[in-house]
Formats: C-alpha cells, structure tokens, sequence
C-alpha cells in the first residue's frame, strides 16, 4: 500500500529537498493588507522582507483551514502528516479534524512540537522509514519516539519583528536595540519557544553559544543530519556548517532557507541549529 509523508510549509524543506525525499507540503498563508499569498509558493522569505519594508507592518500568518487539509488528505494509501507545534499553530488542530473525516487509520497526524527544519528532520526521517519498508504505523511509533530528541534553538538578529508581532513589549525591543542584546530562543519539550541566553556585543557571540550548545550535546548526537536554518544571512550559515563538520563530522549538514512564516515572526539574519539525538 502506497505511503504519502505530507508535512506543512514551516517545515521548512524547500521545493527540492521535499522532492528529493517524495514529501508532499500544504502551504500555510501569509495576508499583507487586501493581499493573501501561500507560503512557498506565491511568497519566499525576501518577498516577504520587501512587502514589510515597503508598508512598515507585519503580515498575518494562518493554518490551512479544514476544508484545504481535507482535500490535502484526498489522496490514495495511507498518510503520515507531521506539522508545526501545536502550541504555535491551528495547523495540527485542523489536520486532526480533517484526518477524522477520511476514517481510522488512513491519515496519521503527528504534532512535531517543533518549527521550522526541526520539523524537516522528523520528515526526512519519516521518508528514511517508508523508503526501508517501514508500515504506516511503524513509521507512526517511530517518529513520536523522535519527537523529544529535537533539538531546536536560532539566534535573532533584530527585536523588530518580535515586537511587531506582538512578542515582546517595545520597552524590551528599544533595550535589545541599544544594549546590542541577541535572544537565543530554544524550542521547549512543550512545544513552546523560550529565551535560552542572551548574546550580548557582538552577534559572533550569539553564533558561539550556539555552537557550544551543539558541542556539549556531541556525545548523544544523531549524526545522519544537522541543519542549518536561516533568513538572509548565507555567510553565517556557512560559517555554522563547517564549524559543525569540524565538531562533529556528521554524515550532512543541510542549509536551508526559512519560509515566509517563519520569516514573519523572527526576521531577518535569524539563523539556527537544529538536530536530532540519539
């Protein structure tokens, strides 16, 4: 029986990558004013960043609706969806729905209790399984036992867009602004972002901790895959990935591009690591 690996645009894959691994992506929305663009496809992250600085606000982000996930769902065989936090998004909560309208057992939806390509590493692993044989079900068992192994954190380059976003007071973005302070958020075992530390000067600074983060944790690290995540900023993200080749030499390191719903709520020069342990 035919498996599909379906996933939500915040995983951030890209085009190529989902090809190259036969998953399949349901576009998420961003709304700028009268205008509504699905994520990946009529919008990318420098789009994005152009429409916010030519109108001084934020775009809305939105889950697809129930109605899109069923048709999403409409196809033959056995599905595995795998989508952003449940504590971040309707996505999941509207999968549920639409997998309950398709019958037991044909749409198994998975919250990854992550973003971004801390999502992508669950898929791709997910694409590994069904390429080895691997049951619906099995595939099922497998990734939720994964889920608590990602480890998710990225360092923020400007306040501004968290403040437009309703996630930090203006007082908090003016001090973050004057005091040259780089949030380092982590994503929790809840599902939930939180502040890891703070990179205060330099952003080089803010690169470092994260990698000494990843270096404490090369012991238990799952070294078939890091990714590299990030918005306008390639050469930090080449400096991450041979810095990690140098640390740990994993089978690949993957730099991917954030989308435009990640992009709205983090902006530019956001870059992170994101991996899986063992």
């Amino acid at each position: 029986m035919t498996i599909h690996i379906l996933t939500d645009s915040t995983a951030d894959l890209g085009k190529d990558l989902a090809a190259e691994f036969g998953v399949e992506v349901i576009p998420l929305t961003v709304t700028l004013g009268e205008n509504a663009y699905l994520d990946g496809l009529e919008i990318d992250q420098q789009k994005l960043f152009d429409l916010v600085a030519q109108t001084g606000v934020l775009p809305k982000t939105a889950a697809p609706s129930v109605g899109e996930f069923v048709r999403f769902f409409d196809r033959d065989g056995e599905s595995v969806f795998i989508g952003i936090s449940s504590k971040l998004s309707a996505t999941i909560q509207n999968a549920r729905l639409a997998a309950a309208e398709k019958g037991e057992g044909r749409v198994r939806v998975i919250d990854s209790l992550n973003l971004s390509t801390g999502i992508g590493l669950l898929v791709l692993r997910a694409a590994e399984l069904r390429a080895a044989g691997r049951s619906a079900a099995e595939i099922e068992q497998e990734i939720l036992a994964c889920v608590p192994k990602v480890r998710t954190s990225f360092i923020i380059d400007t306040m501004e867009y968290l403040y437009k976003g309703g996630r930090c007071s203006a007082l908090q973005a003016l001090a973050g602004s004057v005091l040259k302070i780089h949030p380092i958020i982590e994503v929790r075992a809840d599902g939930t972002l939180g502040v890891k530390g703070k990179a205060r000067g330099s952003r080089e600074k803010g690169l470092q901790m994260m990698l000494d983060d990843f270096a404490a944790d090369l012991e238990r690290l799952d070294r078939r895959r890091v990714f590299v995540t990030h918005t306008a900023c390639p050469e930090d993200a080449e400096f991450l990935k041979q810095e990690i080749i140098r640390l740990a030499a994993p089978d690949e390191v993957r730099i991917t591009l954030a989308g435009s719903v990640i992009s709205s709520h983090c902006g530019p020069r956001t870059i992170g690591i994101l991996y899986l342990l063992k």
